[in-house]
Order: structure tokens, then sequence, then C-alpha cells
């Protein structure tokens, strides 16, 4: 422009104004909490439109320190990026110069800097390159391309104007790094407070529940849970905003399902909607809890103990295994399935915490006897130097009484329940099916004789049957013996006497026929009359009652008759778990007669011992004394027992045998029948009452007392141990 021209000057004011408001929209924008993206992205243009430049760039650093750009305007129609790479190169060493210096600069075209060594302008328009600084350092270059005509007067307006909206830049990240230093300041304080809190319980429980709780609030995400492995199978032990876990839940179980799996591959698992890379059995889990809970995001991170530092081991430098993992931690979000960057860093942090705190809740937990330990800890009464006496006198007590368990030895004997029945019993059957049964002939406790009629039982069709065969043989029968009359006649004719023995062929062919089912049937009916298979007495009660006009099926037991007046018996219904006792007391029991024998018979045991197994049990035992001359000598193993009518009162039977096979018996569960032998006459006949329950105890020698008393604590926890492995 010439010297003679002249300026407009409302033109002027109006550029001035719109100047200004580009100014103040840059420093309000300079106090909001915007990202930076968006923030360059209102101030650049902002910039370039101020000075009416041709375009502009925002150069900030990265990670690694690396100038990049963050933001441009026009840049292409300033030629800068189809430079060679020796005037990028010399651009960039540019921008360095002022990132180094921190100074605004102004750089004509196709020149260096003020040194003209550290930097190069490769383009055709006038740069004016500003600091982007904080209180800390220069983080940024703001770089604007002008044309290059106005004098130098204009062209330090410039420059200044650039500076000042580069302090309104730096005033923006000093408040952003101010905003950034408080929330990781504010982070770091949440960390600490979930790290004293996460350590600060050895209970596995409460632990997972404040890992759960504690741990959402520092991630900041809608769900955490807390799954903890027992074996081979992961069982969730808290979740976020819960105070008791349902575990009998389908989202809860579904959770165990998918912590299980995702465990065992001992690999973490995150999922935002993508199945494609997981492993099959993962897949199928992520499925079918996603299903359930519609959940956007999952993640399950195994939690495992961490790993010895050198000073902890027991051997430096050596190499361990890697630690299984003890759990997993399962993080949710409900709607949102992004993951941000700082939620797994979040993750990350809250991972290793609660692995070290779960891991070391578990290792004490398992602990032998920590409940008591831990109760005795507590206890006041154990660290007061006054309760020393009083603790010692109580410990050596329970010293005492652990050795007196361990050594003193005790009677060993086994209880069970039973009844009293007579040897001799002989169940009545039913023959054949009835209808109903039509007479009873006796009552309870009458005395029947071999073969008496008992019961009379009727089948309607059975006997119409019969009479109808008996019917049909008499007639044929009657007809036939016309028939040889009438072959006996004198004159017949052949062709009468052939057709009259065709007759008779036929006849007594159907004779023979109804003969055979005559008989068969004329069993049956008779089976409808049950007779006694033997003398004895009927111990049914009430059998009139029971049986009359009730219908009967084949081998249904009717009646039982016994010998009463003969020998008596207990029959035991001893647990099938408590015989291998009862069969190694007798066997050493046998070990003790035989050495007695075969003192007594010398070079003759075996003969012996073989000819005493052949004789019955009283028979055996007489011989037995005679032999060895020991009056006190049996091989069966003594059974103290009381009755239920007599309680106060103790008898003592043998064994005489016992079942090889256990049965299920009712409510007595799986039994094996021992029949006891004793002296019926020490009871009397008033006491001999078929069904009587007895309480009977077979002695199977001595053992220690702590034995006797815990061998079925014992006995139940190693089928309960072996059930596990």
């Amino acid at each position: 422009m010439s010297s003679g021209d002249t300026y407009d000057p409302q033109l002027i004011e109006q550029t001035k104004r719109q100047i200004r408001t580009l100014v103040q929209e840059i420093a309000q924008f300079s106090k909001t909490d915007m990202a930076p993206d968006q923030f360059y992205a209102e101030l650049l243009p902002r910039v370039v439109s101020a000075l009416a430049a041709v375009g502009g760039g925002v150069w900030t650093t990265g990670d690694q320190g690396r100038l990049g750009l963050q933001f441009q305007v026009n840049l292409q129609q300033t030629r800068l990026p189809e430079q060679g790479e020796e005037e990028q190169m010399g651009h960039g060493r540019l921008l360095h110069k002022v990132m180094t210096t921190g100074e605004a600069i102004l750089v004509p075209p196709h020149t260096g800097g003020e040194d003209g060594e550290q930097g190069l302008n490769p383009t055709d328009y006038l740069l004016v390159l500003g600091a982007l600084r904080t209180e800390l350092e220069v983080v940024g270059v703001m770089e604007i391309f002008q044309r290059p005509e106005p004098g130098a007067a204009v062209q330090q307006g410039y420059l200044r104007f650039v500076a000042q909206m580069c302090d309104l830049a730096g005033d923006f990240l000093k408040s952003r790094q101010l905003r950034h230093f408080s929330d990781r300041q504010a982070l770091w304080t949440q960390l600490e407070e979930f790290s004293r809190s996460v350590h600060g319980s050895l209970n596995p429980r409460e632990t997972a529940y404040i890992i759960a709780n504690e741990g959402r609030r520092l991630i900041e995400c809608d769900r955490v849970s807390v799954a903890v492995r027992r074996g081979k199978r992961c069982f969730v032990e808290a979740v976020s905003g819960q105070d008791l876990v349902d575990k009998r839940s389908n989202m809860v179980r579904l959770l165990g399902k998918l912590a299980t799996v995702v465990v065992a591959s001992e690999e973490p698992m995150w999922y935002t909607g993508d199945t494609r890379d997981m492993a099959p059995q993962v897949e199928d889990a992520v499925q079918e809890y996603v299903d359930e809970t519609h959940t956007k995001m999952v993640a399950v991170l195994p939690l495992r103990r961490p790993e010895l530092i050198e000073k902890e081991r027991e051997k430096p430098g050596e190499v361990l295994e890697t630690p299984s993992p003890v759990g997993a931690l399962i993080v949710e979000q409900i709607e949102d399935s992004r993951v941000q960057p700082k939620t797994r860093q979040r993750v990350d942090v809250v991972c290793q915490h609660s692995a070290a705190a779960l891991a070391n809740a578990l290792e004490h937990h398992s602990l032998f006897l920590m409940p008591l330990w831990r109760a005795l800890g507590k206890s006041r009464v154990v660290t007061r130097a006054r309760h020393l006496p009083k603790v010692l006198i109580a410990l050596g007590l329970l010293v005492g009484a652990v050795v007196a368990l361990a050594v003193v030895p005790a009677d060993f004997a086994l209880r069970s329940k039973g009844t009293l029945e007579p040897v001799i019993k002989r169940n009545v059957w039913a023959q054949t099916d009835a209808d109903e049964v039509s007479e009873v002939l006796i009552d309870h406790g009458k005395w029947v004789k071999d073969k008496e009629i008992l019961v009379r039982l009727r089948n309607y069709r059975l006997q119409d049957s019969f009479q109808d065969v008996k019917g049909k043989l008499d007639e044929a029968t009657a007809v036939l013996d016309a028939t040889e009359q009438q072959l006996l006649e004198r004159g017949l004719a052949p062709e009468r006497l052939a057709e009259l023995g065709a007759k008779r062929t036929q006849l007594a062919t159907q004779v023979n026929s109804l003969k055979t089912q005559y008989r068969s049937l004329d069993t049956q009916v008779k089976a409808l009359v049950v007779k006694s298979p033997d003398d004895g007495q009927v111990i049914t009660w009430d059998p009139k009652n029971r049986l009359i006009g009730r219908p009967v099926q084949k081998g249904q037991t009717l009646l039982t008759i016994a010998k009463t007046k003969g020998a008596w018996e207990v029959e035991l219904h001893m647990p099938e778990d408590r015989i291998g006792h009862i069969r190694r007391a007798q066997a050493k029991l046998q070990e003790e007669v035989d050495a007695r024998l075969k003192a007594a018979t010398g070079a003759k045991f075996e003969e012996v011992k073989s000819d005493l197994s052949k004789l019955p049990a009283d028979k055996r035992i007489e011989r037995l004394r005679e032999l060895t001359g020991q009056p006190d000598i049996d091989d069966r193993l003594e059974v103290p027992f009381i009755l239920a009518s007599e309680p106060g009162t103790t008898h003592y039977g043998r064994i005489r045998e016992m079942e090889y096979s256990a049965e299920p018996r009712g409510d007595e569960g799986v039994t094996v029948l021992i029949k006891v032998d004793f002296d019926k006459d020490e009871l009397g006949p008033e006491l001999l009452q078929q069904g009587t329950s007895v309480t009977g105890k077979v002695g199977c020698g001595r053992r220690a007392l702590g034995y006797v008393l815990f061998h079925d604590l014992g006995a139940w926890i190693q089928k309960t141990w072996f059930r596990w492995f």
C-alpha cells in the first residue's frame, strides 16, 4: 500500500472489535475444562482469523518427547507437507529451537533462525512461532503462516499477538495440569485407602467384600465381584453392593462357572461384545452369563499369588514355579461396552493388591486349628501373668487327657439294636393265588400240630374250572364205558366195529387229557387249604382281622409258626461299617483258641480242628473244653445285652453266626444280621416274648480309650476325606 493511501477509520474500528471478540472468546476457552484437542480446535482458527493469516498449526510433545502435529488450519496451502526430507528436518530443528528457548520468534521465508543453523523455514510465508508452556516445561509450539508483505512494525505486532495467545493457551495448560495433579492426588488417596482397607483383614470373606466394594469405587465401574478358588472350581464370595450372595441364583452360579474356566486358563479375559478370539469353553460360559444378565462388558482377571522376592526364597537365585491363581476379580459395566485406558490401569492396580491380600487371607485361614489359635490370641486371660499358673495347669490337664486317651486301654464294644426271636420259625406261604381268605381257623398264641388246617382260601375261577373239568371227565368216562360195552356185543358188522373202535380211541384220548387237567386243578384246589408246616405256636398277631376277606398272591406270607418251647436267640442288626471290627476281633479270638488247642493236642492239631469244625456249636464248645481242660474257653465273641422289657438286667450270649452279606432293613439302613445264642433259662418264660427289642454290645477286645470313644468320628472323617480324593 502506498503512502498516499488512506485507511477507513470505521473499517479499522470494526476489525479491532472483531479481534477483541476473538481474544475474549479464546480467554474464555482457556478457563474451561475441555480436552486439549478441543481447545486447540477452538484456539488456532481464531488466531489465524484474527491475524488474517494463511494457516497455522499446533505442535505438541508426545509420550517419547517427539513433536507431533496436534491441530492445523490450511497447512496444505502452505506446501509444508510437500517439502523434501532435508527441508522437513530443518523445519523440525526450528520447532525444537522454540521448545528449547521458550521464546516467540519470527522467521522469514526460506531462511533460518537468528543464527541460521538451528532451523529452517522452507515455505514462502513468514513464520510466527510461539511456545506453549506450563509452570514446569514447554509442551508445544504454535506456528502461524503469515504473508511476508507487511513491514517490520506489523510483523512485531504479529509476534506480540501470538505470544499473548500462547500465554492464554499456557493458562489453559496450567489449569489443566493443576486439575490433573489434583485428580492424581485424589486417585493416590483412594488407592492408599483401598490398599490399607484390603490388607486390613485376614478373613477371606471380609477381604473379598472389601475388594468388591472398595475396588468398584476405585475402578469406577458398575459392579465388581470376587470369586475364590476351592479345588478346581471357583465360587463367588462377594458382589459389590450386596451384603449376602445368593449362591443358588442363576447369575451367581453362571458367574462362578465363568470364573472357573477363565482361572483354569490362567489368562485374563475381556469381553466387550466379541468372542471370536476366545477359547470355546470360555466363549460358552461368557455367552451363558451375558444372556442371563445382559451385561455389556465383563472382565475376568485371575488373582495370582505374588511371587517371592529374592531375599524371601529358601535358596537365592532359585527359579520358582509360577503360583496358581487363588481366585478371580470380575469387573462389569452394565450399559457401556467401552473400556477407557484409565479403567484398565486401575483394574491392574486393584488386581495386584487384591491378589496379595486374598492369597494372604486364604493362607492364614488354612492354618491348622486357626479359630482356636485366634481365640486364644484374643484372650487376655492367657497373656496376664497372674493367670499363668492356671493356664499351665489347664494345659497340663489337657495334655494329660490326650495322653490318657492314647494310652489307657478300655473295653471296645460295638452297640447294636435287635430283637428276641425263637431259633426255629416257619413262615406259612400261600401256594396259589386266591381271591380272598375265606376262613382262619387259628388265633394268636394257639399251639398247632403238623399238617393241621390253618387257613382256607377261595378262588372262584379256579373252583369253577375244577368243577367244569370234573363234569366233563365224568361225562367222557361214561360215554367211553358205554362204547366199550357196545364193542363186546356179538354179531356187529365190520363197518360198525371199525366205527366203534375209532370212537373209543378218540374218547380215551379225551379222557386222558381231562384227567391231566383234573389232577392239575385238584392240586391247586387243595392248595387253597393252608396247613401247618410243623408243630409250634402261632406268633402272628390277630390273624383273623389281618387275613379274612383279603386277596392273596402266591408266595405271600400268611402266618408264622415258631417253636417257642425250644431254643431262643437274639438277632442283632449291626451297621455294615462296624463289621470289620467284629471280624478282626473274631479272627484274633480264633488265633488264641487255636494256640491253646495246639498246645493241648500237639501233632494232632489239624485233625482235631477239622473234626471240631463238623460239630454243632454247643457240641464243639463242649469237646473243645474237654480237649484243652479249660472250662472257660470259647471261640465265639461274647455279647452282653439287655431287654426293653427288663432294662435293669444284663444278660450274656455268644455269636453263633453272622451273615456274609449286608442288606437294607428299613430305618436301620444297611445292616448285617448277627445271631446270638444265650441260655433261655436265665430269662424265664415271662420274658420270652417274640419281637422284644434288644440292645446288645459285641465285645471286640480292648483298645485305647480315645479310639473307643471316637472311632465313629474317625470313620466318618476317613469316609469324608476319601470322598474328596
